[in-house]
């Protein structure tokens, strides 16, 4: 019986090369008889790179498809595939010189091999944070205090799963903890690098109303004691007193800032103090 033929398809990227693939894949829907052999060549920018899968692809009679970013790169591929009689594609290429007429960018300093991996990284970073955070609401679960980036502790309605929602959505693993009148603070909140840890506070009246506002929204009487100020006073101090126990971590008001503007001061207090570098905060 013949051995059937196999066809040996060489991706050169810059990166991971996912996306020749996934364009290689919807391609080869339509060649379903043949037998395929792909190699993934990743992280390919240098020369010598490229000679080494040239060499190869031109030993096995291989068909070559190329997503590198570099013009110089580019250029090095085409031509080696020419001279060695390499059938060759740029996936890329025509469409970045095009984008780079259209946008008037200048070739070299706009671009950047394996952006499209750090875009992918930066938003499965964020999704992490955001089921993280969610996670660990109000306290619910306090096993995950070492891996939390940002720990928010305040009394009721000062706004710490706002925040911690806005932060999670930026990146950061965030855990909010209640401050209760009368009940001490969990100790495990005693194990964790307290440089982490940030205190939330608010004005008298500006907590009342907050507290009247979703009284009444949720259509419970508002005169009760949780919007009471004899009550609120009592809260406040209490958290004050808390903080003034723990004076390592910093204490915010909330009370006139807007939710942007408290998360990123607390985003430029905490990388500042732990020492973390982010391209962007905001």
């Amino acid at each position: 019986m013949e051995n059937k033929k196999i066809y040996n398809l060489y991706i050169i990227s810059d990166s991971t090369g996912e996306t020749a693939m996934n364009m290689l894949r919807a391609a080869l829907v339509q060649f379903r008889d043949k037998e395929v052999n792909i190699i993934r060549c990743r992280n390919v920018r240098t020369e010598a790179q490229v000679d080494r899968w040239m060499d190869e692809a031109g030993d096995l009679g291989g068909f070559l498809v190329y997503t590198v970013v570099s013009p110089s790169l580019r250029a090095k591929i085409r031509d080696e595939a020419n001279s060695r009689g390499v059938p060759a594609i740029d996936l890329l290429g025509k469409l970045l010189d095009s984008l780079e007429v259209y946008f008037d960018a200048s070739k070299e300093n706009e671009l950047t091999a394996g952006k499209l991996r750090i875009i992918d990284e930066e938003y499965f970073r964020r999704i992490a944070a955001i089921e993280f955070t969610v996670k660990h609401d109000d306290g619910k679960d306090l096993r995950g205090l070492q891996e939390a980036e940002i720990i928010l502790v305040g009394i009721s309605r000062t706004s710490k799963t706002p925040l911690s929602i806005f932060l999670s959505h930026k990146g950061w693993k965030v855990i909010n903890i209640p401050i209760v009148l009368g009940v001490p603070l969990p100790e495990e909140l005693k194990q964790v690098d307290q440089k982490k840890i940030i205190g939330l506070t608010i004005s008298q009246d500006k907590l009342q109303a907050i507290r009247k506002n979703r009284l009444e929204k949720f259509n419970q009487d508002p005169g009760g004691s949780y919007a009471s100020l004899s009550q609120i006073h009592q809260e406040i101090e209490y958290a004050r007193q808390i903080f003034k126990e723990n004076r390592r971590w910093p204490v915010f008001d909330v009370s006139e800032s807007s939710l942007e503007e408290t998360a990123s001061e607390i985003v430029k207090f905490i990388c500042s103090r732990m020492g973390i570098k982010r391209e962007s905060i905001f």
